[in-house]
């Protein structure tokens, strides 16, 4: 499998590069942020890299980082992304923006990305969550200390309570408070209405 290449930049287009490595030209679709890594054409470069293997091709995906590269691995895993839409998601910002926006339940980050869905992107959030969360949980805890984070604790006391992930955050929509404790009741109470409705 090839997991890097390195060598001279040939060519330098928006969605793929091509790297002259000991004579070989190795094609690689490449994020927008990673494009902002690869140097001119007659530069070399060097990019961490992912071959997917399919029925009629043989795609080489390349990273400037392991992060990017490990999070594209995640995103392809998730049903309904393929390497192609999950290379869109990465362009949308720095992988550790997009993993500190999994963390935080924020699927509305991955809805502005052509080709995912409202449904797809609770799917994200919903199977990446605790995959990303033990790395994330310290960074979305310093984010948290401004103004998100009651509903932050609220969000993870839900959790705590039972709820998925996506259901706390239906909970809390339109809440508003600043005591963690007094946002969970009134979820719960929302929760409670709607279950008498039904």
């Amino acid at each position: 499998m090839i997991a890097a290449v390195k060598g001279e930049v040939m060519v330098r287009r928006p969605d793929h590069v091509v790297i002259d490595a000991g004579g070989v030209g190795y094609r690689l679709a490449v994020s927008a942020e990673t494009l902002k890594a690869v140097p001119a054409t007659g530069r070399d470069a060097f990019l961490h890299a992912e071959l997917i293997s399919r029925e009629d091709s043989l795609a080489l995906y390349g990273f400037a980082s392991e992060e990017e590269r490990d999070l594209f691995r995640l995103l392809i895993g998730v049903s309904g992304v393929g390497p192609k839409v999950a290379i869109a998601a990465l362009s949308g910002g720095t992988a550790r923006d997009l993993l500190r926006a999994i963390a935080a339940g924020d699927a509305k980050r991955f809805q502005a990305v052509p080709g995912i869905g409202k449904r797809t992107s609770e799917r994200i959030i919903v199977e990446l969550r605790e995959k990303v969360a033990g790395e994330m949980e310290e960074e979305v805890a310093l984010a948290g200390e401004g103004q998100d984070a009651p509903r932050a604790l609220a969000r993870d006391g839900l959790v705590n309570l039972g709820y998925a992930p996506l259901e706390a955050e239906q909970l809390l929509d339109g809440l508003e408070g600043s005591d963690p404790q007094e946002l969970i009741a009134a979820a719960l109470r929302k929760a409670g209405t709607a279950r008498n409705a039904a």
